[in-house]
């Protein structure tokens, strides 16, 4: 269990901060919220991964990076104020 959440955050950690690398524009939000969208993104790329039967990992890390920089992207228009 403990192994499984620890993987997650690490994971997260890194599929969040490549996805802000890979995404153009400033993203100001802080390394929690990064974290915290590159766990979300890890969590539905795993699932995507398994719907369309991706058994590579390396293929897997990609899917979860781009669903990592969806979020980014709905995490950014969610945030704009609207005038």
């Amino acid at each position: 269990m403990f192994n499984g959440i620890f993987g997650y955050i690490i994971g997260g950690l890194v599929i969040g901060v490549l996805a802000r690398i890979i995404k153009p524009g400033a993203d100001p939000m802080g390394w929690i919220m990064t974290i915290v969208l590159g766990i979300v993104g890890a969590v539905v790329g795993g699932y995507l991964s398994g719907l369309l039967g991706i058994t590579s990992t390396l293929l897997m890390w990609a899917v979860a990076i781009g669903a990592a920089i969806v979020l980014l992207f709905i995490y950014e228009a969610a945030r704009k104020k609207k005038v």
